[in-house]
């Protein structure tokens, strides 16, 4: 066979192998691939199904755990039980986010478009030095440290706010209390309540919108805020025309991350909140909120049987509240005609 011949056959074997087939480390790639994706499907799958098989016995004797709570009433049911965890989750959550969101959009801001280079190398590495401490160290700062130190600026917001909104008619009133008035009530020292938590979980996930922000916000085309520059807006113009409507969808998605840590985080709320199990507003009285984890963790040790299927369905609970949240937040991308 002369060098030609073999020059085209090699040539035909190889436009075959294009055409009709896939060479061994494309294929195992492809499988590759393929498993992983599936793989994050089954574990959820996985994770419903233990969840949901060890949550039967709970449904099935909800009297029977009635000797397992001190504080059961005769109509004991597993909706009364967890409903006010279920609103403690919640509002530990979004006060988390109200306060870490407008800072770690700040933050983010500055060290993408307003910092100098080294400067925002620094902080960007502090940023992410702190998505990497253990929840329970930051309990124990709070606990130890911050809450003795909020003591004073509690109980100014108790004196000055403590009945806002105060407008008849536009919240509803029980025992002379507005309910939806945050600082209302009667705080006392150790203030372990619920405002403290939330600033610990605020301080927590600030680390992960920050970082999620600021790498959105880095990938702004350049040459629109060039443009903007060029026709004459000021750099606050730039971000809000800009940067910020461009990095929207990845601000969106760094909140849905950081209230998915807020939800499920249960070291540092179980080691600075004092358990309770009501619904208020009052996030300054002690003793009035309990989130479903940190309920979880605080009776772990001393439940078995149907006691631990009552546990276990909570933290159904909190898989399926997580889901639901997720779900409203891609609504709402939707809606505002973002593409995430």
């Amino acid at each position: 066979m002369s060098t030609t011949d073999a020059a085209e056959e090699s040539s035909s074997s190889a436009s075959t192998l294009r055409r009709g087939g896939r060479r061994f480390g494309d294929s195992l790639f492809s499988v590759l691939s393929i498993g992983s994706g599936l793989l994050i499907f089954l574990t959820l799958a996985a994770v419903a199904i233990f969840l949901t098989n060890e949550s039967v016995p709970a449904l099935l004797a909800s009297e029977e755990l009635a000797g397992f709570l001190s504080n059961a009433e005769p109509d004991f049911s597993l909706i009364s039980y967890t409903a006010p965890y279920i609103f403690g989750t919640i509002l530990a959550a979004a006060l988390a986010l109200a306060m870490a969101i407008p800072v770690s959009l700040g933050i983010a801001l500055f060290i993408s478009h307003y910092a100098p280079r080294r400067m925002a190398a620094g902080l960007g590495y502090m940023i992410d030095l702190l998505a990497a401490v253990p929840s329970v160290v930051y309990g124990l700062w709070g606990g130890i440290w911050l809450v003795p130190k909020l003591e004073p600026l509690y109980t100014l917001l108790n004196e000055t706010l403590g009945t806002f909104p105060t407008w008849p008619g536009f919240v509803p009133w029980v025992g002379g209390e507005p309910v939806v008035a945050l600082f209302a009530g009667d705080p006392t020292a150790p203030m372990n309540n619920l405002a403290s938590a939330s600033i610990v979980l605020a301080v927590m996930v600030l680390p992960i919108i920050t970082a999620v922000s600021r790498e959105v916000f880095l990938q702004t085309p350049r040459l629109q805020e060039e443009a903007a520059l060029a026709l004459g807006a000021t750099r606050f113009e730039v971000v809000k025309t800009v940067v910020l409507p461009f990095g929207r969808s990845g601000v969106v998605a760094a909140s849905m991350l950081g209230l998915g840590r807020a939800l499920g985080e249960t070291m540092a709320v179980l080691m600075i909140l004092a358990p309770g199990a009501t619904f208020s507003f009052h996030i300054l009285e002690v003793g009035r909120h309990q989130s479903i984890a940190a309920n979880i963790a605080s009776r772990q040790a001393e439940a078995s049987g149907v006691d631990m299927s009552l546990l276990i369905f909570t933290g159904l609970v909190l898989f399926v509240l997580t889901f639901i949240i997720n779900a409203i937040a891609r609504w709402i991308v939707a809606r505002s005609g973002v593409k995430s």
